[in-house]
């Protein structure tokens, strides 16, 4: 199994952590986030990952090869030039995804328990493009199901805007975390642009491939992306 970790973001809610590192470098009780995260897709069997960099990029190239890049195949996909967004970074660094076989892709501030090895093999069963880890928490934006679980839009609930990819009678209201694997079929619906959510992706993808999800609410999760957050998790 083939990984992307995406690393390259700005982390704003982290200042003044990030003021003087990278996101992906914070300490979640003495060790950083990047390093949680490639640890834990070693445990499941990942060989293979790729990382894309851009805020404080020399910094993470040297953590990694100060730690022989963990014993495994760690790629680097350079966004110092330009900060592409979580669809762009997909984009720029598809060329790894070459065998065929789902990927697992992972934000650098999330911290959870789920047996992703199990999400991956359902994956594989599923016959869908993309798999979206979700959870049932409060949120302001969710993602939006039908009754088969395949995606069906996007909602906004401070600002009210919504939009619905295929009609539902019935839509389900999750929140996305951060999580989610991916057959490379999916890069055939990249659009030209170079720069682009991943969330817009799917929602465009979804009007002509189902994508569907994975229901972890019951497991430990925590998107660390503030300094409060990071206090609770390390707890």
């Amino acid at each position: 199994m083939k990984a992307m970790i995406f690393a390259a973001g700005l982390g704003t809610r982290l200042k003044p952590l990030t003021n003087s590192k990278p996101k992906p470098l914070v300490e979640l009780n003495g060790k950083p986030l990047l390093q949680h995260n490639i640890e834990n897709l070693i445990k499941l069997g990942v060989k293979d990952i790729i990382i894309n960099i851009h805020h404080f990029p020399q910094m993470i190239i040297d953590f990694l090869a100060a730690n022989n890049n963990f014993g495994i195949n760690i790629k680097i996909s350079d966004e110092r030039k330009m900060l592409l967004d979580t669809g762009g970074g997909l984009k720029k660094a598809s060329g790894f995804f070459n065998d065929g076989n789902p990927f697992l892709l992972y934000n650098s501030d999330i911290i959870c328990d789920t047996n992703l090895k199990a999400v991956y093999n359902l994956h594989i069963k599923s016959k869908t493009v993309a798999t979206l880890l979700v959870r049932e928490r409060e949120s302001s934006r969710y993602l939006l199901f039908d009754d088969l679980n395949n995606l069906c839009g996007w909602e906004n609930v401070k600002t009210g805007e919504k939009i619905i990819t295929r009609q539902s009678s019935n839509l389900k209201r999750f929140s996305f975390s951060g999580i989610q694997i991916i057959n490379p079929q999916i890069f055939k619906y990249f659009p030209v642009e170079n720069k682009f959510s991943i969330i817009n992706f799917y929602l465009q993808v979804s009007k002509k491939e189902n994508i569907t999800y994975f229901n972890h609410t019951k497991d430990s999760w925590f998107d660390v992306g503030s300094e409060e957050k990071l206090r609770e998790a390390e707890k």
